[in-house]
């Protein structure tokens, strides 16, 4: 082929493609991979409401059940054991007889004492009938007084000890396990059984010192204990420690929990959430929306169907929710997926993902659906309380 015809032919094929060129260039402004306007197309992201919703602030700690009231049964006389008149774990009301002490020996002294008693009431009533006829003297009159509260003081004392010889059941309890058998001989050193209340009970756990400006009485304790998981127990602190304790620097505190059907049991472990500030009108996001970045926390907020960035503070954090105490207004919508590829006043689709979480299990389940970019954002509530 000759230099000539391939410089035709060169000539030819840049005729034809310049008016191409050219069409794609401004013939037709909406042809090109930028949209309309040449700008960057809408980036799909998911979106969800930022929410209002009630937040306890809360310290957490571990701690046991404790009984309000706990003892060893121990007799008030001593001799030996003839009857055992409760059972084993049975659940007894105050005064219930629990032990019988051999009474055989108190019985014959509170008659001896109670003949002297009545020996002594005749012999005062005698001689108040001779002062009367001025056949005694005053000083005898006061000997045989003397005598009489004598007597009679000796009889209570040992009608006292007779009845001390029924062990009873001081308050109302559980009966734990028999430590004695019929026939043991017992002194007031012995310990016959435990007693121990039941409902309600003490929740009882240590916290750091730095949270005593936070404690005070009347807070409320929400708790699980491990032997009964998925069962939530609450009560109200009834006491505060006082004194630090070494040399973990810690405060106990107790709290007063029901136990109507005796599922707690002294020296059950718990978890416990002591509230220490309620705020019913906190601003809650889902945690996946926050973005941590060079020591502070952002979201990408839908603003006029752009991305907006915003820095946030953030307060309680639970599982899947966080508590923003501000940057976003309720009802705000805040990019919680998609967000890696963003930047401020990004052209959004925004897509509105809907969270729901479960009452019972605390699990988090998710659906999307496509919505206008101002539109509403999740229906349900979230559990964003620490409780």
């Amino acid at each position: 082929m000759s230099y000539r015809r391939l410089a035709v032919l060169v000539i030819i094929a840049a005729a034809a493609v310049a008016p191409a060129c050219s069409k794609a260039k401004g013939g037709n402004p909406g042809a090109g991979a930028g949209g309309p306007g040449g700008g960057m197309p809408p980036m799909p992201v998911e979106v969800a409401a930022a929410l209002r919703d009630t937040v306890v602030d809360a310290i957490a700690a571990a701690g046991q059940i404790e009984a309000i009231q706990s003892i060893d049964v121990h007799p008030e006389v001593q001799g030996r054991i003839t009857g055992i008149l409760v059972a084993e774990g049975q659940q007894v009301a105050a005064g219930t007889p629990l032990f019988k002490v051999d009474d055989a020996e108190l019985k014959a002294q509170v008659e001896q004492a109670d003949a002297e008693r009545q020996l002594a009431t005749q012999a005062l009533e005698r001689t108040k009938q001779l002062i009367a006829q001025n056949a005694s003297s005053t000083s005898d009159l006061e000997q045989a007084q003397a005598k009489a509260k004598g007597a009679e003081a000796s009889y209570d004392l040992l009608k006292t000890r007779l009845d001390r010889t029924v062990v009873r059941a001081p308050f109302a309890g559980l009966v734990g396990r028999r430590l004695v058998s019929i026939g043991a001989y017992v002194s007031s050193q012995t310990a016959l059984t435990s007693l121990q209340s039941v409902n309600p009970q003490y929740a009882s756990f240590q916290v750091p010192e730095r949270y005593a400006d936070r404690l005070r009485r009347g807070q409320l304790v929400s708790f699980q204990v491990a032997a009964l998981p998925g069962k939530n127990f609450s009560g109200e602190v009834v006491f505060v420690d006082p004194v630090v304790e070494l040399p973990g620097r810690t405060i106990l505190i107790k709290a007063r929990v029901p136990n109507p059907e005796h599922q707690l049991q002294a020296g059950m472990f718990l978890e416990a959430r002591l509230a220490t500030e309620i705020r019913p009108n906190a601003v809650v996001v889902p945690e996946d929306a926050l973005l941590p970045m060079q020591g502070a926390t952002f979201v990408w907020a839908v603003k006029d169907g752009k991305a907006d960035r915003r820095q946030v503070s953030v307060g309680v954090r639970t599982a899947g929710w966080a508590e923003l105490q501000s940057g976003v207004e309720a009802g705000e919508q805040v990019v919680v997926g998609g967000a890696e590829r963003l930047f401020p006043g990004a052209n959004l689709m925004p897509q509105v993902v809907e969270r729901h979480r479960g009452a019972a299990t605390g699990q988090e389940s998710s659906s999307a659906t496509t919505r206008p970019a101002g539109g509403g954002g999740s229906t349900a509530k979230p559990d964003s309380t620490k409780r």
